[in-house]
């Protein structure tokens, strides 16, 4: 039997709009998110809005401090060093398990992207990337791989805001990331790891801005 489909909530809604503006980096990191202003903005109760936000808060995309309105934390150069010297270990655990065949959940993260319009929001970019990321991290079938990087999910999209500027040409991350599939499904296996070496490599300009992928 079919059950109907249910709309979605006010709730989620909220969480998906904020969430969206947040990933395009129409809210800037530091920026708060007062529940009022909020709450008018989008025509919805303060109780929605809190509930909204609480969601993103478990997500890592906003933070929240005693007495201080939710806000959009800034990953700071620092923190993607840090972040990218975790996730290398875990993608490599990957590249070694996966080498040698494709992993079909990638291939249509990749396809979804490749087909994204022109003006499509960087959101939607970014989710896509996270799909392919994570497709190949769970074709290893290792549930602690999966959890130990879904800890560095919310940073790693977080991060991603920073790169819409790098790839304002998203035919160019298409076509890095379709090298990336294709060492690994083709190996060996030492060519598919120093492909995901070299797909996590980066490097920071003088204006602060990263140069690389995540």
């Amino acid at each position: 039997m079919t059950l109907p489909l249910r709309p979605v909530s006010t709730v989620g809604a909220l969480a998906d709009a904020l969430r969206g503006r947040v990933l395009s980096g129409e809210i800037a990191p530091g920026t708060a998110l007062p529940e009022q202003e909020i709450a008018a903005s989008y025509g919805v109760a303060r109780p929605t809005v809190r509930e909204a936000l609480a969601s993103l808060v478990h997500e890592g995309l906003l933070r929240r401090e005693r007495n201080r309105s939710a806000y959009v934390p800034e990953v700071t150069l620092s923190d993607l060093e840090d972040l990218m010297y975790v996730r290398r270990p875990l993608e490599d655990l990957m590249a070694r398990a996966v080498t040698g065949r494709a992993v079909p959940g990638a291939e249509a993260a990749l396809h979804r992207l490749a087909a994204l319009p022109a003006d499509a929001p960087w959101s939607e970019t970014v989710a896509e990337h996270m799909a392919l990321h994570q497709a190949l991290i769970e074709a290893v079938g290792s549930p602690r791989l999966e959890r130990l990087y879904g800890v560095l999910a919310a940073e790693t999209r977080l991060g991603l805001v920073r790169l819409r500027e790098v790839y304002k040409d998203r035919d160019v991350l298409v076509s890095e990331h379709r090298e990336l599939l294709d060492a690994i499904a083709n190996g060996p296996e030492e060519a598919a790891r120093a492909a995901v070496e070299a797909h996590l490599g980066h490097s920071w300009g003088g204006d602060g801005r990263v140069r690389g992928h995540l």
